[in-house]
Order: structure tokens, then sequence, then C-alpha cells
């Protein structure tokens, strides 16, 4: 089973670093579906293959120059999304702890993913006809990061598709630049949140071979999608990238029966 996790690491790591999404947001709703653990242990195990990745991919693609990053502006939705994942995830334990059941937990995270990924794929395919900001003040970048964090955090997936919908759209960042500051703001908020995760005890029950399989599968995925994204222009990451959100909605559908019905 060791092996099975890390193919579905590595595979959704470079995917993810290639993207800009982190992985997360294939990680959580596939393992999901194979109900082969807890909902807790899955967002465990997602957020720590992200982590990987994130640090691996930022640090790859800042040395290759491989896209540019207004440090200053994804420093302070870094910041804020870091501040929002000790949010997002407090919420999280809190609707654990109030339904006592991580049926309902995974049925809300797999509608909420659902309803995020839709709206991301529909901006992507008409994003040339919308009309996009450009702010920069730095008490805006906190605030939207906060949002991002809460977000990232509460459904497990380390950042996701909201991450570049929302520095297009209100940064105007282009589609490599939007995926580097989405994999540095990621790279925050995960550090924040294993943090948190360890000072409040409440690392769930996992495996220590699946936990070393996936971080070993986000590492060599941040490595490989580091050096595909050096090969492949815009269009070919956009095109990519809205194939990736339709098969996310269609595995989210079926997870939200799937925790529904059990």
């Amino acid at each position: 089973m060791a092996v099975v996790f890390f193919i579905v690491s590595i595979l959704s790591s470079t995917i993810g670093s290639i993207c800009g999404i982190g992985g997360g947001v294939i990680i959580k709703p596939v393992l999901d579906a194979t109900g082969i653990m807890s909902v807790s242990s899955i967002s465990f195990l997602s957020g720590c293959t992200v982590l990987a990745m994130s640090v691996v991919s930022v640090y790859k693609n800042i040395r290759s120059g491989t896209a540019k990053m207004n440090v200053r502006t994804a420093t302070g939705l870094a910041v804020g999304a870091a501040a929002g994942g000790v949010v997002g995830k407090s919420m999280f334990e809190s609707l654990k702890a109030a339904v006592g059941n991580e049926n309902v937990v995974g049925m809300t995270q797999a509608i909420v993913l659902i309803i995020i990924t839709l709206g991301t794929l529909i901006y992507t395919i008409y994003k040339k006809k919308i009309r996009t900001k450009e702010y920069r003040q730095i008490w805006l970048c906190l605030l939207i990061g906060v949002a991002l964090g809460v977000m990232s955090s509460f459904l497990g997936i380390g950042g996701g598709p909201i991450n570049l919908v929302v520095l297009a759209y209100f940064f105007s960042m282009s589609t490599k630049e939007a995926a580097l500051s989405s994999l540095y703001i990621i790279m925050f908020s995960q550090i924040t949140s294993l943090v948190q995760t360890c000072v409040t005890g409440s690392i769930p029950d996992v495996s220590i071979a699946y936990l070393a399989a996936m971080v070993i599968g986000g590492i060599l995925g941040g490595t490989l999608g580091s050096r595909v994204n050096k090969k492949i222009d815009e269009e070919g990451v956009n095109k990519l990238f809205i194939m990736l959100m339709l098969v996310i909605v269609f595995i989210n559908i079926y997870n939200a029966f799937k925790f529904g019905l059990a």
C-alpha cells in the first residue's frame, strides 16, 4: 500500500508543481475515494506532502529563474495565509468535534471543493475576457492571504486552485508567476499548519511508512515538476490545469456521495 501512496504523491506533486496548485487538491480527494484511512489522517499526510513539494519547487524555480515573483506581494499573502491556516485548522477540528462523525466532515470538504473547483474552472476558461485588478497594498495582501489560508487548511489541500484565481484576478499575475507565488504561499501556510498540529498534539495516527512514502514522493514530484515547468509554455500549463480541474470535480462528486451514504 505504501507503493500506492508513493505513486499518488509523486504524480500529484509533479502536476501540482507545474500548475502551482500544490498537489493537495489531487491527493486529498483521491485518497478520500479509496477509504483507506480517516479524513484527519489523509489531511495530515496531504499537508506534509504538499509542504515537502512546495519547499523543493520554490527553491528550484527561484534558483533557475523560470518565473519571476513579486516578493513583497507574495510575502504579504504568505504571512496572511500562515495566520489563516491556524484559523482554518481550528475550524476543521471544531467541526470534527461538533459533528462527531468524520464522514460528515469528509462530505462537507468534498462539497466545498466541488464549488471551488467549478468556480476556478469557469474562471480559467473565460479569464481572457475578464478584466483583472492590480492591487499592491500590503494590508490587502495580508487580508486576502488570511482567506486563502483558512480555506486551504480547512479543506486539507494546502492551497489548491483558488490561489491561482485570486492571484490572477486581484494581482494580474501571469500563469507562471501565479504558479510560483501560489507555491510560495502554500509553503508558508503548511509550515504553520504543521507546527500547530505538533504543538496541539493533534497528530493523527498514521503509518510512518505511508508518511515517508508520500514525503519522498512530494520531494521527487517537486523536482520533476520544476524541470517540466522550464520546458512548457503558459498555454500548456493552462490546458493541463483545465483537464485537472475536470478530473477533480468528478472525484469530489463521487466522494460527496460516498461520505453521504456512509
